[in-house]
């Protein structure tokens, strides 16, 4: 069963599928870098006051389930997330200095999840990294 956060005004369950990639499709996203960036998003998440319901990295690109306030929008968190993982990162690791310009392409993609089951939605997500390896 889905459940509703509230704050001043309203009551709300809005859930989206995010994703977005690394520039060049880049396949940086494992081992020390992953574990780094998961890290990063769940403090952006903390500060904002989002959840992450799911969070998944494949070797080019990142899948999220959030719940984020309608009020503050899914493209604030998402931008924050993008923003504070690059810099950091690229803070962190030379390789992503040395071989990318910036981290993520300026793109990413977004879906509601109000029609199917979140149980579907986070199998989907948390199995992300066991299809790629097919």
């Amino acid at each position: 069963m889905r459940k509703f956060k509230s704050n001043k005004n309203i009551v709300f369950s809005c859930i989206f599928h995010v994703v977005w990639v690394t520039k060049y499709r880049k396949k940086y996203l494992g081992g020390d870098i992953e574990k780094r960036l998961k890290e990063i998003c769940l403090e952006v998440s903390e500060e904002l006051n989002f959840d992450i319901v799911e969070m998944e990295c494949e070797r080019d690109h990142i899948h999220l389930l959030i719940d984020v306030d309608p009020q503050f929008g899914v493209h604030k968190a998402v931008k924050r997330m993008k923003g504070r993982s690059s810099r950091v990162l690229r803070q962190e690791f030379a390789i992503l200095r040395q071989r990318l310009p910036t981290l993520w392409t300026n793109s990413y993609f977004v879906c509601s999840v109000g029609g199917a089951p979140m149980s579907v939605i986070k199998q989907y997500v948390a199995n992300q990294k066991e299809r790629a390896a097919h």
